[in-house]
């Protein structure tokens, strides 16, 4: 049997992937951008408000924790920081420079504290996307980014609404200084798209509009604008900045007097309407929730939001973070392909849809993986993922949920994280890429995993599903039993004695999934070490 590739070429393929370059150089087409999905209550399956995130970024922080809810003092101030990239450690990483401070609040609230804070204790969730936007409107006159913003609205506010409010005070105030970025933001009733761009180069300040996704519809923000036409009369569904036309007009975009539609999306990020990278994505999303529509695939600008056919799933959640568009004409797999001994066409056992972004355009798979080049939903430098569950029939502690999954969602799992727990599996919370790797870490675990498996992704993801699909199936079926019984608790006015249940379900489920997750990887390395 002929070693195609020795493990020590392996290896080498799995560090160098495992460090390519982000978004620091976005206009390039360097291998970033996230993606969110939302679901209104009506839309899911069990009246959850979902909102969603997969933080497409090995530059990012690795490592997660609880943030405790935390009262402060007169007179106490928050740090401002500003990301930029660090080269000095074991892997490349983004740095934070502290660039000022603003007031603090007498008290925050708890949330999750993901690269870009997640959840709080109230339920209030976020995710997010960039869309880039016009070079000429970011300015480094202000204080705030967005992985601030996200802290900041999670600490102190409950809901969507008071959310963007919240950031319309602070961006007047102390300006945006992040290039333009789309936020996703959850509650118990509703959920919201923020989308925010700067006020121009020098200015103070941001230009921002929100759009609600109706109760029973979806929606998707794969880094490009989406909010097109705007009714500010129509408060339940939109809300803007104050200068939203006035800058417009002041920059020659649209004029009032042209008689042409304000559009957002067309007049504060153009460039980012005829990305394949992100159109691609968003209609993906519809056509598999919503497959009836059926949507053109060319088209730049699809609806905000569709009714899906049928209610939205954890289940279709996951399915859809873990496309790579096989079965479709874009389809990543599609040049990887061998014939088997039935003349049936399937994917090559070295077919990897998650190869990095220069070895797909030497090859000119499907036109690359650039920023304006094609790119799967699944990707191979994901850090971390997230699918919120915000449930208005349920106290807090339990109603509010966090379905975590780390690297790659394709050789990943979802674990349930509830906004209540106090502490987070210590390999969760163990810095990986910064120090280097260690199997302590709980993303290098499944990023070893999802390297690996991508080297044979026709024969290994058949292996990572056979151990994933059932520990993923367990957690979703056993979590409408386990909370019955966790409510009847609470109800009894065992809240503390809830909280630790809570606390020790998910620590249960992490350790369990990491051990899970390096067995997995040493069986691979053995089942498949000759075929290498």
């Amino acid at each position: 049997m002929i070693r195609i590739l020795s493990l020590g070429l392996l290896l080498f393929i799995y560090v160098t992937a495992s460090s390519q370059p982000d978004k620091t150089d976005w206009k390039a087409g360097v291998p970033e951008g996230c993606t969110s999905i939302t679901v209104g209550k009506l839309a899911s399956y069990d009246g959850s408000v979902m909102t969603s995130h997969t933080d497409d970024s090995h530059r990012t922080r690795s490592w997660m924790d609880m943030t405790p809810a935390k009262d402060y003092p007169e007179g106490a101030t928050m740090p401002m920081y500003k990301r930029v990239p660090d080269n000095t450690k074991a892997m490349p990483m983004y740095g934070h420079e502290k660039i000022g401070e603003i007031p603090q609040v007498k008290h925050s609230y708890a949330f999750l504290n993901t690269a870009y804070p997640s959840m709080n204790e109230h339920q209030l969730a976020i995710g997010e996307s960039t869309f880039g936007g016009r070079d000429t409107l970011q300015s480094d006159n202000g204080l705030i980014d967005c992985q601030r913003l996200c802290q900041l609205m999670l600490e102190r506010t409950t809901t969507a609404r008071e959310a963007i409010k919240l950031a319309d005070e602070l961006l007047t105030e102390y300006g945006w200084i992040d290039y333009g970025e789309a936020l996703t933001i959850a509650d118990k009733t509703e959920v919201w798209h923020l989308e925010i761009v700067g006020a121009g180069k020098g200015n103070r300040g941001a230009v921002w509009v929100a759009q609600r996704v109706p109760d029973d519809h979806i929606s998707v923000n794969a880094n490009a604008s989406t909010i097109k036409e705007i009714d500010l009369k129509n408060k339940d569904f939109f809300m803007a900045s104050k200068n939203i036309f006035t800058v417009a007009e002041k920059f020659g975009w649209w004029s009032e007097k042209s008689g042409v539609p304000f559009r957002f999306n067309h007049v504060y990020a153009p460039e980012s309407r005829t990305s394949l990278a992100s159109r691609r994505r968003e209609w993906r999303v519809f056509d598999l929730m919503a497959p009836s529509l059926k949507l053109d695939p060319n088209q730049e600008d699809y609806p905000f939001s569709v009714k899906p056919d049928e209610k939205v799933t954890l289940d279709k959640m996951v399915a859809v973070f873990k496309d790579y568009y096989e079965g479709t004409p874009f389809d990543m797999t599609k040049d990887l392909t061998v014939t088997d001994d039935s003349g049936k066409s399937i994917i090559s056992p070295l077919g990897n849809p998650f190869m990095p972004y220069d070895a797909n355009k030497l090859h000119r798979i499907n036109g690359g993986w650039g920023w304006l080049g094609e790119r799967t939903i699944a990707r191979w430098y994901t850090m971390y993922g997230t699918i919120t569950q915000s449930r208005s029939w349920l106290p807090d502690e339990i109603g509010g949920k966090v379905w975590l999954a780390l690297d790659n969602i394709a050789t990943s799992v979802y674990i349930p994280v509830y906004c209540s727990a106090t502490f987070l599996p210590v390999a969760y919370s163990t810095p990986g890429r910064v120090n280097g790797y260690t199997l302590e870490s709980a993303w290098w675990v499944f990023n070893r995993l999802g390297t690996l498996a991508a080297q044979r992704w026709g024969d290994m993801r058949h292996d990572v599903d056979a151990v994933w699909n059932p520990v993923q199936q367990q957690l979703f079926g056993e979590a409408e039993g386990f909370e019955k019984m966790v409510l009847e608790s609470y109800n009894a006015g065992n809240k503390e004695e809830v909280i630790q249940v809570l606390t020790d379900y998910t620590n249960k489920w992490g350790n369990d999934v990491v051990k899970k997750g390096i067995k997995l990887g040493d069986d691979l390395w053995t089942k498949y070490d000759e075929l290498f």
